[in-house]
């Protein structure tokens, strides 16, 4: 009974939302559509009260624009709470301000360009952490909120955990439905096949469980890792003690068209590459050199070399080139390592890569990010190499640490290595290297792009989890699985650019088939890719 008279009010409130609005609407026709439009162009809605609040003002472009600099990305609705701020720091316009059509920027991107390359985000000369107990509980805090804060933009009410414990005390009645944000705590199935979850926030835990014969959401709860956060609705056991989900939400990406997202006045192509593994006696130098020599001087590529993808290249059109780590094999990372080596000594096998790289054509900005078999520290992320690394390449290469954000032209990238991987494809049921862009989507869906702790990937306690994605990404680069694949997801451009290595040993024995000597280059404008192989 008390369920259906909060229906009932929750229908007449929102039907005198709609009668005011259209009131509104007819007294300021021409200044409320404006309004509307400009939240609509830049991928928003705009909440009935929220519109009555602009209205009440006299709303100048700037301010709209100040307003969308503020919002998240991951906001749908905009609500009175975002107006608020703005409100509340604003001057009064002059009287009869007029109301131009203007095309407002994604705000997402519109304050990070400053040049044709730029960094936006990487822990080098920032990592403070040295692995004391607090930092453990500061980093998981920081991770929960920032996540936590992307699936309430979404408008849903979601409720401490610690609140559910009124219907313990009795001082709830029914069945009412619930949705909570935790942090994954616990994994387990029941001895009747059940998907048991357990959850955290910072008030307290509770446990969930998907039944088995809700077939779409069992599926669902089978993709949830350790240590993730997600939302999830169900209603509440008679006793309080359990929630039954009826849907589980990731932070994710918003639904953005790859349009919305490019930078359609930019000229130029960037190429994607990864795990060269210089010093690797699989190192593939012979296909290495026909790279270097394409980029150089373009003509038809050598051997059985390809081109696969939307349109042709013209090696004039690049301007950059980008590395997503390993770029040595390395010394130690694996046992009997040495034995597979052609260059014994780390530093050697730097100098053979910086003389590589030194012949690149000086038009090409160079970036280069580490992996785990480079020489900076194994727990991400990772800053970038030490200096005596980078001294042997010519001063015009960017060296940036693992994972970074870096602008190129306006074209927003995350490099990351793709250690999580790993993790990935052995927990996620579907997950298998030979696609690599599906793992790589899934890091996308949960914000995140390591959720688990304490798996394959060492993970430092920084102030802040640096590998939260905050801000959707034009392109996101990988490597690390040896394979290659490029897809879109939400908008994002996803790109895993392979090796330069053959089958080791180690993937022998793995069973792992790689996809060696091919590169990924991105048309900056439209974000098309094409794959060469140089095979």
């Amino acid at each position: 009974m008390i369920f259906s008279s909060r229906r009932f009010l929750l229908q007449i409130f929102i039907a005198c939302k709609e009668i005011i609005v259209c009131t509104i609407l007819m007294e300021k026709t021409d200044h409320a559509s404006f309004i509307v439009e400009q939240f609509a162009e830049a991928g928003y809605q705009i909440d009935p009260e929220a519109l009555t609040l602009l209205l009440e003002q006299d709303t100048t472009p700037p301010f709209i624009g100040r307003i969308l600099d503020s919002l998240d990305e991951s906001t749908l609705v905009v609500s009175p709470a975002q107006i608020y701020p703005a409100l509340n720091t604003r001057t009064t316009p002059q009287s009869g301000t007029e109301y131009p059509q203007v095309h407002i920027r994604d705000p997402d991107y519109e304050d990070e360009w400053i040049g044709e390359l730029d960094v936006i985000s990487d822990i080098t000369d920032q990592s403070t952490c040295v692995g004391e107990y607090r930092e453990f509980v500061d980093f998981f805090r920081n991770r929960f909120s920032r996540l936590g804060d992307l699936l309430r933009n979404r408008g849903i009410g979601f409720r401490p955990i610690e609140s559910l414990n009124r219907r313990k005390l009795g001082l709830v009645e029914g069945r009412e439905e619930v949705s909570v944000i935790g942090m994954v705590s616990d994994l387990r199935t029941s001895k009747n096949g059940h998907r048991m979850i357990e959850i955290e926030d910072t008030t307290g835990s509770l446990r969930t469980m998907v039944l088995k014969n809700k077939h779409d959401i069992f599926e669902q709860g089978m993709k949830v890792m350790l240590d993730e956060v997600i939302g999830v609705t169900g209603n509440l056991s008679d006793d309080g003690n359990l929630l039954f989900i009826n849907s589980i939400m990731w932070p994710d990406m918003p639904i953005r068209t790859s349009s919305e997202l490019g930078e359609q006045s930019v000229s130029g192509k960037a190429v994607m590459i990864s795990d060269v593994h210089v010093g690797s006696d699989t190192f593939l130098e012979d296909q290495w050199l026909d790279f270097i020599d394409w980029l150089d001087h373009g003509g038809s590529v050598a051997g059985n070399g390809s081109v696969a993808g939307n349109g042709s290249v013209d090696v004039k059109d690049i301007r950059y080139l980008v590395v997503a780590g390993d770029l040595v094999d390395g010394i130690g990372i694996y046992p009997n390592q040495e034995e597979e080596l052609a260059i014994t000594d780390v530093y050697e096998q730097y100098k053979v890569a910086a003389d590589y790289f030194n012949r690149i054509p000086k038009h090409i900005k160079v970036i280069i990010s580490p992996g785990n078999h480079d020489a900076v520290r194994q727990a991400e992320p990772q800053p970038t190499f030490p200096e005596k690394i980078r001294k042997m390449f010519s001063q015009d290469v960017v060296f940036v640490g693992n994972p970074a954000v870096i602008s190129m032209d306006g074209v927003r990238t995350l490099i990351y290595h793709g250690r999580s991987i790993d993790d990935i494809v052995a927990n996620l049921p579907g997950m298998k290297y030979e696609d690599p862009t599906r793992p790589m989507i899934e890091m996308l869906k949960r914000r995140h792009l390591s959720p688990m702790y304490g798996s394959r990937v060492s993970i430092a306690p920084e102030k802040e989890d640096h590998l939260v994605i905050d801000k959707p990404p034009h392109i996101l680069h990988c490597g690390h699985v040896h394979t290659v694949g490029c897809t879109t997801y939400r908008g994002v451009t996803v790109i895993n650019s392979g090796t330069w290595q053959s089958q080791t040993e180690f993937q022998r024995r793995m069973n792992l088939q790689p996809d060696p000597a091919k590169a990924t280059i991105v048309d900056l404008a439209t974000l098309n890719t094409n794959i060469i192989s140089f095979q």
